[in-house]
């Protein structure tokens, strides 16, 4: 019963105020030996304090004898929960700290709506350390108890995206200089969800180093985390941003990459794969799109049969397969377009994104969808002009050799996370536009036979170098 009903008070924060409590091990771990040399030169603060976990563990290193004094001095803890509250102050009174001196530093305040004025008069320099909450937007707007959050994005924060982005952006208007942030690591990967709020943050601060969670730390969500170590620019300036990363793995495998965010790509890491769709994009590129709709198919009925698979229902592991009954154009048009998208990882190497064969993978004609469309069915995709089967082919082994080559390079950066499971590589989500934009760098115009029988053999070598030179020439 007693873990029952932690579960539903802490799903109860989850879900209405964005809620997830650290553990003091994360700040022990990762932020404490970043901050062990100035503890005595700052105010350290946490507007969004839950438990205290990330501040409360500095009076570890204080001596006793002085721990109250630099707790009076240096220690300041907010958090619009009133339960939290007493629970940061039980916590600091474990470290010794009366309670009447712990009620003086630990409130109860709505940080979001405002930044605290009485702050202004702290003896030290504010240094915030924060897992603040994150809701999206659209998750805000469809619930009636996250609808009050509504009014916080208006005005000078129309724009943004999420509620961890309204805490920053305060922190940013207050001019504090030093930030440790906890939050989801599409403020790194996002792109619709996070531009905006990148341009207009990281033209104030520099990203010292963020450390990026492909594992799962809290027990009650599965967004990707990182923690991002942020100092404020003397002068706002829009200029690259350069920092290295480390990235914490499945079995606690780390990595260390050197991370370049550019402004002219809004900020966002793994660019690299957008620049090369922007700058090799054809002259005269393949118009791209996708679904076969139900309208469609009952707007040119006919005596022909083709058969599909119905992307809507999916049962005992496979697509229902259906026979469907068109005119000419429309059969014509089905079988003339050989080529569907996965758009998310299985978790299996074979079964990762790109470009497949209708026929070889699901043994039909078709795609059909005879419903709502969803970015995780098998997507059919539909050429203008109409190119052969084998041109198509080609397009599928560019396509997939190219995703793959920025896969390895940019460890996948460049698309969106799915999901956590147990697959041995974190799984990942193609967009749509995405889809088509690296279609349309293949050099559908230039194909002959020499042309195709050189890109082919370069695709067989693996020769991403030797395919850009061609691609120049495009």
């Amino acid at each position: 019963m007693e873990q029952n009903t932690k579960d539903f008070v802490n799903n109860k924060y989850r879900r209405s105020l964005g809620v997830h409590l650290t553990s003091k091990d994360i700040f022990i771990k990762y932020i404490f030996p970043e901050i062990e040399e100035k503890l005595w030169d700052y105010t350290w603060i946490d507007l969004y304090a839950g438990e205290g976990n990330l501040i409360l563990p500095i009076l570890h290193s204080i001596t006793s004898d002085e721990r109250i004094k630099f707790f009076k001095e240096h220690v300041f803890l907010l958090d619009i929960q009133q339960e939290m509250i007493q629970k940061c102050i039980n916590n600091a009174k474990s470290y010794g700290i009366p309670s009447e001196i712990a009620e003086k530093n630990i409130k109860s305040r709505n940080n979001l709506a405002s930044f605290p004025k009485f702050l202004n008069n702290a003896p030290f320099p504010l240094y915030h350390i924060t897992n603040p909450p994150y809701l999206y937007l659209g998750y805000i707007r469809k619930h009636k108890e996250t609808q009050k959050y509504l009014d916080l994005f208006k005005g000078k924060n129309e724009g943004y995206q999420d509620l961890y982005q309204i805490a920053m952006i305060n922190d940013l208007r207050k001019e504090i200089d030093n930030l440790i942030y906890i939050i989801p690591s599409n403020f790194l990967f996002g792109a619709s969800v996070s531009n905006k709020f990148r341009r207009d943050f990281l033209r104030n601060y520099n990203v010292d180093k963020t450390i990026i969670f492909e594992t799962k730390i809290f027990d009650y969500t599965g967004t990707n985390i990182c923690i991002g170590f942020f100092k404020r620019k003397k002068i706002p300036k829009s200029e690259n941003i350069e920092f290295n990363g480390i990235k914490i793995k499945k079995n606690n495998k780390q990595i260390i990459k050197r991370y370049l965010l550019k402004p002219e790509f809004n900020y966002r890491a793994g660019s690299e794969f957008d620049e090369f769709l922007q700058k090799y994009i054809v002259k005269l590129p393949l118009g791209v799109n996708y679904y076969l709709h139900k309208e469609e198919v009952i707007k040119n009925k006919g005596g022909n049969k083709i058969k599909v698979i119905d992307a809507n229902n999916y049962e005992n592991n496979e697509y229902k397969k259906l026979n469907l009954y068109v005119n000419n154009y429309l059969k014509e048009k089905v079988e003339s377009n050989i080529i569907y998208v996965r758009t998310v990882d299985t978790g299996s190497h074979h079964g990762r994104v790109g470009l497949g064969l209708i026929r070889d993978d699901f043994k039909v004609d078709g795609i059909y969808v005879s419903g709502i469309t969803y970015r995780t069915h098998p997507i059919q995709i539909f050429f203008e002009p109409v190119i052969t089967h084998d041109e198509q082919k080609l397009i599928k082994s560019y396509f997939n050799f190219i995703l793959e080559t920025f896969r390895v390079k940019l460890d996948s950066e460049f698309l969106t996370t799915y999901k956590y499971s147990d697959a041995e590589y974190t799984r990942k989500y193609l967009g749509l536009t995405q889809v088509r934009k690296l279609i349309q760098t293949f050099p559908h115009g230039e194909l002959n036979g020499e042309f195709t029988g050189y890109l082919k053999n370069l695709i067989e070598k693996k020769d991403f170098d030797e395919i850009l030179e061609l691609l120049k020439t495009c």
